[in-house]
């Protein structure tokens, strides 16, 4: 009886989390000033394709897709937390630190991915690697 309340309870709380999972296209002028403001400041040559307005139960997301590529995704406070790109991103996107590493380490790569991961940072090069970082800029590790 048990299995099967616990097997009830899970198939409900997993159909009330899809059904709370929407992702709205909305025009750009929707979207918040402080996520366009970031988008002209550091993509001024790139034109939005699409703006999205992504609901995970009560919180929100915004998804920026702009042209050549670039995906961008902001938290409900307008912080940006993910940049996927398919050539080098702008160094105002990336922290110097985690620049001068790359520079350092991997002088013929170039950063396309940075996103926020739990509390750290994470890139990725146009070698598909994958490297981790501190909030601080330290490095910590190749993620695999």
């Amino acid at each position: 009886m048990k299995l099967v309340k616990s097997t009830a309870f899970l198939t409900l709380l997993m159909l009330t989390t899809f059904a709370f999972a929407q992702d709205k296209v909305v025009p750009y002028s929707q979207i918040p000033s402080e996520v366009k403001s970031y988008v002209t400041t550091h993509f001024p040559k790139h034109k939005v394709i699409q703006s999205e307005i992504d609901m995970e139960g009560v919180s929100k997301q915004y998804e920026i897709i702009l042209s050549e590529g670039i995906e961008l995704k902001f938290n409900n406070k307008y912080n940006i937390i993910e940049i996927d790109g398919k050539s080098k991103l702008p160094n105002s996107v990336v922290p110097e630190k985690i620049r001068e590493y790359v520079a350092t380490n991997y002088p013929n790569n170039v950063i396309t991915e940075w996103k926020i991961d739990g509390k750290n940072q994470q890139i990725g090069l146009d070698n598909d690697l994958d490297l981790e970082f501190k909030m601080n800029g330290n490095f910590i590790r190749i993620d695999n």
